[in-house]
């Protein structure tokens, strides 16, 4: 196998994030399988065939349904919105199409188990998109932890702060409707800081959380892209935003660290601060997305006179990933995620095993998500294992 032939539903957002994996890979991850850009679709005819000419896919269509029983396709990338992923993900395994799915992996825990169960059954390959995990300075605190240099890990801080809906009038967008979109900040933005927390600390086992949804109703939308939307006015009739604008929870994982999370549309001032703070018995890190080249890095066992954070620049050729992009010091940015976890997945194929992040951990995030929601509900400690 040398190439895999994609299919990709959605075309905005994420699709663009996707396209342009796709067709960098190659050039700088020569030696890997190569993705090649079949077919592109979207709902509306026009966005998706200038989507598809923009983004250089060959075909475009408006049928899912058709694309997936297409026999010169191997792999379903789903980034469109998340009331579909469940419905594509089966129909695409059944017919035996490998599965690359955006995050969150649905709306509910119990569609993503059954999407988890189908995949499964159908022996096909299936990846969820948590990019983050891919930046090389992430992988670096992992290495870090993974090695011991940071001893015993006592406490998880991680943050994850955006301020695109301060404006009460930015208008009713598909991001804020929970029969679409599942959740607000804590299934969009809350999602990514559970999985770096599953991959750098490990398994949680209780929670408790809060949410508030500070605007509760908005123009309605006529048109969204990304985290940009239209409205015929300020005027116009208003809908009612029916998910969270701010989640935090607190947790305790299975090695005994405590955790602390905030995921917020209403952090003034900050575009996108994707954040953690990991402190253990022998040392530090912190790491911030704006920032996402450079690792804080604290160790107790230096010298007292030299002690402190120390910033370092994770684009030697040492870095995961590193060594394919620029001399030291030429850094990368978020589109380059996307291509790493392009490259995962298709060592994936090359070496015949299942890609990581999978469904397996798309389960696990969904299951904190909806144990903070009940926890919320509740208003006290939910344990992970009984949801």
């Amino acid at each position: 196998m040398d190439k895999i032939n994609i299919g990709m539903i959605g075309y905005k957002f994420m699709g663009k994030a996707h396209s342009h994996a796709y067709r960098d890979l190659p050039l700088f991850f020569p030696n890997t399988i190569r993705p090649e850009m079949k077919v592109i679709c979207g709902r509306n005819t026009k966005g998706v065939a200038e989507a598809a000419k923009q983004f250089g896919w060959e075909e475009y269509t408006t049928d899912w349904k058709t694309l997936i029983k297409r026999e010169d396709i191997d792999l379903i990338d789903i980034n469109a919105p998340s009331d579909v992923h469940k419905e594509i993900t089966i129909a695409a395994a059944k017919a035996g199409k490998h599965v690359f799915c955006e995050k969150p992996l649905a709306l509910t825990l119990k569609d993503s188990r059954e999407m988890l169960e189908v995949v499964e059954a159908a022996g096909v390959k299936h990846m969820v998109g948590f990019n983050y995990r891919f930046a090389p300075a992430v992988m670096l605190a992992k290495k870090l932890i993974e090695e011991g240099k940071l001893g015993d890990i006592y406490h998880y801080r991680a943050w994850f702060l955006q301020d695109w809906l301060v404006d009460p009038n930015f208008p009713l967008a598909w991001r804020l409707q929970k029969e679409i979109a599942g959740s607000g900040s804590h299934g969009d933005l809350g999602a990514h800081l559970i999985d770096l927390a599953h991959y750098l600390i490990g398994d949680m086992t209780e929670v408790i959380g809060m949410s508030e949804t500070f605007i509760k109703e908005r123009p309605i939308a006529t048109n969204t892209t990304g985290l940009s939307a239209n409205s015929s006015n300020a005027q116009a009739e208003k809908g009612k935003v029916t998910v969270d604008d701010a989640t935090l929870f607190m947790t305790r994982f299975a090695n005994g660290a405590l955790g602390s999370f905030e995921a917020t549309r209403y952090g003034t001032g900050h575009r996108c601060t994707n954040s953690f703070e990991i402190n253990g018995s022998k040392g530090s890190v912190i790491f911030d997305f704006e920032r996402m080249n450079e690792l804080q890095v604290y160790f107790t066992d230096d010298h007292e006179d030299v002690q402190g954070f120390r910033r370092v620049l994770a684009t030697d050729p040492s870095h995961a990933f590193a060594e394919n992009w620029w001399p030291p010091g030429h850094t990368i940015g978020y589109e380059h995620t996307f291509i790493h976890e392009v490259v995962e997945l298709m060592e994936a194929f090359k070496e015949n095993r299942q890609p990581v992040p999978n469904f397996h951990d798309g389960v696990k995030c969904q299951q904190v998500l909806e144990a903070v929601d009940q926890s919320i509900e509740k208003r006290q400690w939910v344990s992970i294992s009984e949801v």
